[in-house]
């Protein structure tokens, strides 16, 4: 079977053996039943199809993407059918449908960081790595992705290996970075912790700690972030009667009520009959008048 066959699509990148999606089920379900239980147990016992996001991330963290036998083992888990699962799964671009490699190089080519570089980088690793958009190296390693925006619009251009930052990147030190993790070795992060691959921060996304000491997040703010500060310092603009000693509480004695009325009206939908199935106020009164 080629590879078109088996992902949709021509790009390059590596195939995992494929069986049964009732064997390969079973298998996710003796490896991750436990914690997925565990994930469930977090939310209200009508509200489980909660769970479906964090759920989805797990499977990612076994098998690299959402595969067809990971959508088979969240729907069983949570009492939805395939296709349920299959349209959050899609919709969300963070859920990988296709093998992914180790490392997802993201590189954010919107309006800032385009006018900055961002697409001459995205070229740069393109034609280095011999891949296009949502493509994988061969050997598994790398896969390569545009970005509509990284949120990081000071920092750039800025790229993000399995989401955390490079900022201010280059073609030159893009491919330098690549380069790097093709050889094993693991760069730091503009900000944030140190890097992890896919699988390890998708257990992450999950809602599980890393316990890898590296893990441990031991980068600082940067400096354009940290702008608006040093300027109102330097003009020594403040916050009238701001303590930051002081927590911040509601004031005035209407606030419980009104918080309390706001809280009845906007109970959330349980899972039993999602919002929006009623019929409408007009539509109930032709049925009736029928």
């Amino acid at each position: 079977m080629t590879e078109t066959q088996l992902n949709g699509s021509s790009g390059p990148g590596p195939v995992p053996a494929q069986r049964g999606g009732t064997t390969r089920a079973a298998d996710l379900a003796a490896k991750l039943t436990d914690r997925a239980r565990e994930i469930i147990a977090r939310y209200p016992a009508d509200r489980s199809r909660s769970a479906l996001l964090p759920l989805l991330h797990l499977v990612q963290s076994e098998e690299g993407y959402v595969s067809p036998a990971g959508i088979e083992f969240c729907a069983q888990m949570l009492g939805l059918n395939k296709a349920q699962v299959g349209a959050v799964a899609s919709f969300y671009t963070m859920y990988k449908r296709r093998p992914t490699g180790d490392w997802l190089v993201s590189v954010c080519t919107n309006t800032m960081c385009n006018v900055l570089g961002g697409q001459q980088v995205y070229d740069a690793l393109s034609e280095h790595l011999g891949i296009g958009h949502e493509e994988t190296t061969p050997d598994g390693k790398i896969t390569l992705e545009h970005a509509e925006c990284l949120a990081a619009c000071d920092y750039g251009p800025v790229m993000t290996v399995n989401y955390d930052f490079f900022d201010q990147v280059d073609p030159d030190t893009a491919v330098a970075l690549v380069n790097e993790l093709r050889a094993g070795n693991r760069p730091k992060p503009s900000r944030g912790g140190r890097l992890c691959t896919l699988k390890e921060i998708s257990v992450q996304l999950a809602g599980f700690p890393d316990p890898r000491p590296e893990a441990v997040a031991d980068g600082v703010p940067g400096e354009p972030t940290l702008r608006g500060l040093r300027l109102a310092q330097q003009h020594g603009i403040s916050v009238a009667g701001f303590d930051p000693n002081t927590p911040i509480t509601a004031s005035g004695s209407g606030a419980p009520a009104a918080e309390a009325a706001g809280a009845a009206a906007n109970t959330p939908a349980s899972d039993r009959k999602p919002a929006g199935d009623a019929a409408k106020p007009q539509e109930q009164a032709l049925k009736e008048a029928k």
